[in-house]
């Protein structure tokens, strides 16, 4: 028979603790279409939430984010009924487009953000190849 000491159980039930806080939380996923393409390139980005609780409250009614890896941003904001406890229900897709003028390897990053604070995040990376404008090929 083991016998365990106070130490030994309390480091079994904190991960389970945590894990069962982060139970209902959904994962990000994020592409971009096309993840290859030539300058000038329009990129259509999109964050899902799969997984989870439908009314995972962290989630519900977010500020949302998109860092385009080339020092721009996209803010969105919602605007949402007061959050009910098991009747709200999050938004699951999130959509964004960028013409990206000049090539370069870009990581596009998707942040969920309640006030100022990121609560969750996800990304995706894509190359712009020089296009015919901007190897000098064609005349603008």
């Amino acid at each position: 028979m083991k016998v365990f000491t106070c130490a030994a159980v309390i480091a079994l039930l904190v991960p389970l603790a945590a894990r069962a806080d982060d139970k209902g939380k959904p994962n990000i996923s994020v592409k971009a279409s096309p993840a290859i393409a030539f300058s000038p390139a329009r990129v259509v980005v999109t964050a899902n939430l799969k997984g989870g609780a439908n009314d995972y409250e962290d989630f519900y009614c977010p500020s949302i984010e998109w860092e385009w890896g080339d020092g721009t941003t996209s803010e969105q904001t919602l605007d949402c009924d007061p959050y009910e406890s098991g009747r709200s229900q999050i938004k699951r897709t999130f959509t964004a487009s960028k013409v990206f003028q000049t090539s370069g390897d870009f990581r596009v990053i998707f942040r969920i953000k309640k006030k100022e604070k990121t609560i969750a995040s996800g990304s995706t990376d894509l190359k712009i190849r020089p296009g015919a404008r901007e190897m000098g090929e064609i005349d603008r």
